[in-house]
């Protein structure tokens, strides 16, 4: 079968293309090796209850009427109406560290009288940066790399205040060990700071199951299930996607939103470097108590708490099975316009070591989960005294689990610390999309998808 353009996988990326693209009469495949719909941003049902996977907060979120911002952008390219996402703002949330805590709201205001208040010596330096952060375009795609930390010491003076800025950014953003390219710190900063979280009562299922409809109301084609074996190359081009059930799909344009690591694994020839891989991966670990009330009813009212116990933020792959020196703690039933909710999540993620998760035989396996559980049981009672009495069910997920439901190398949750902005690979048809491309979350995601179909297929149409 051939077709305009066919999509490697239906996250958020891969869909926001295939609408794009469909609306424009082109004939569009997306094939997924799993069977839900999502990638990193998924959902799933357990005894009876739907999870959200990888959905803490929809960032970059603005009120009506703001323009010229990623979320009215990406509704206008993809004719979404406002109300379609459902999406509903935080109260607030928090930067916490042993003696000084940040709180912010989606008004940078609020973030600007905190740092006045818990740092005045750096409120010249905090309006500096916002400035700067304003002033960054960061829409170009040839952006020399720019070390965060060495930028954030020539604006602020005080190491303290980097480290809870850095915190929150890079738990949600950050692809490279202690420090992040100055760019991705703009985007991020944006889209925490000077824009905000919000979140649909119904879950990121709301936002997939929107993007779906769309998808096939224009045409679109989606095969679930339905993973490729390897992409067939020949004379510098995809000359075809043989799947793993033995059909072979072709197509003009093949976009690729499994990360450049995977799609070059499943090349058959070599990329020029002549590596599958190009960089360590940093993964995670989330538990989850589903309580029989909400945490705002227990006390917590917080959104989102990022937490970091000593005065040195430390964001690398840790030496055993998780670091829960730091990490973030996400309430959903208390962003505005949650109350129905009869019963409440608390969820708390941390950093892990996905070669220690990996390595262990199914029953260290189903151990170590336990005690990760425990230990985050202790960690929630820090938070929500009496919290274990509430609780009526728990999950968790790992790097392990991360890998064999999405695919992605390492358990990676933000991709290769190598972006390739342009989306282009070694193969003249080949484009990706998504995390390595360069954009994260999910309208980081749904804009990366839009703007290389843009930039690929639809210039040039």
């Amino acid at each position: 079968m051939h077709y305009d353009v066919v999509i490697i996988g239906a996250g958020m990326s891969g869909l926001a293309a295939g609408i794009r693209l469909a609306y424009f009469d082109k004939h569009v495949c997306i094939v997924e090796r799993h069977y839900a719909y999502g990638g990193l941003n998924s959902y799933y049902t357990l005894g009876g209850r739907e999870f959200d996977v990888g959905l803490h907060a929809v960032t970059n979120f603005v009120p009506r009427g703001v323009r010229s911002t990623p979320l009215p952008k990406l509704l206008r390219q993809l004719r979404i109406d406002r109300d379609e996402f459902d999406l509903r703002p935080q109260g607030f949330s928090e930067v916490r560290f042993p003696a000084n805590r940040l709180r912010f709201t989606n008004d940078i205001d609020c973030l600007t009288q905190e740092v006045a208040s818990q740092f005045p010596s750096q409120v010249d330096g905090f309006a500096r940066l916002v400035a700067a952060v304003r002033e960054y375009d960061d829409r170009r795609l040839d952006v020399p790399y720019e070390s965060t930390r060495e930028v954030l010491s020539r604006l602020l003076g005080d190491p303290l205040l980097i480290e809870m800025l850095l915190c929150p950014i890079m738990f949600y953003g950050s692809p490279e060990e202690n420090d992040m390219e100055f760019l991705q710190f703009v985007i991020m900063f944006k889209a925490l700071f000077l824009e905000g979280f919000a979140r649909p009562p119904g879950g990121v299922r709301t936002i997939i199951k929107t993007l779906v409809r769309k998808f096939r109301a224009c045409g679109g084609r989606l095969k679930m299930r339905c993973g490729v074996d390897h992409i067939e190359v020949e004379d510098n081009r995809v000359a075809g996607l043989r799947l793993e059930s033995g059909e072979t799909l072709t197509a003009d344009t093949v976009f690729s939103s499994a990360g450049y690591t995977e799609t070059m694994r499943l090349c058959s020839d070599d990329p020029p470097d002549g590596e599958a891989s190009d960089g360590p991966r940093l993964s995670f670990v989330e538990s989850i108590a589903v309580l029989d009330c909400t945490p705002k009813s227990l006390g917590h009212g917080a959104t989102i708490v990022f937490f970091n116990d000593s005065d040195t933020f430390s964001y690398a792959e840790p030496e055993n099975l998780v670091d829960v020196r730091s990490g973030v703690v996400c309430c959903p039933s208390n962003y505005e316009g949650h109350d129905h909710m009869v019963e409440g999540l608390f969820r708390v993620t941390w950093l892990a070591n996905y070669h220690e998760w990996t390595s262990l035989d199914q029953e260290a396996y189903v151990a170590a989960k336990r005690d990760c559980n425990a230990t985050f049981l202790d960690q929630a009672e820090g938070y929500v005294p009496g919290l274990r009495e509430h609780v009526i069910a728990t999950d968790m997920f790992t790097p392990r689990t991360i890998e064999r439901f999405t695919g992605h190398f390492r358990g990676g949750v933000y991709g290769s610390p190598r972006k390739h902005r342009d989306g282009r690979t070694h193969l003249k048809n080949l484009f990706l999309c998504g995390t390595d491309q360069g954009y994260v979350g999910i309208i980081g995601a749904m804009l990366s998808g839009i703007m290389m179909a843009n930039n690929h297929v639809l210039m040039d149409s």
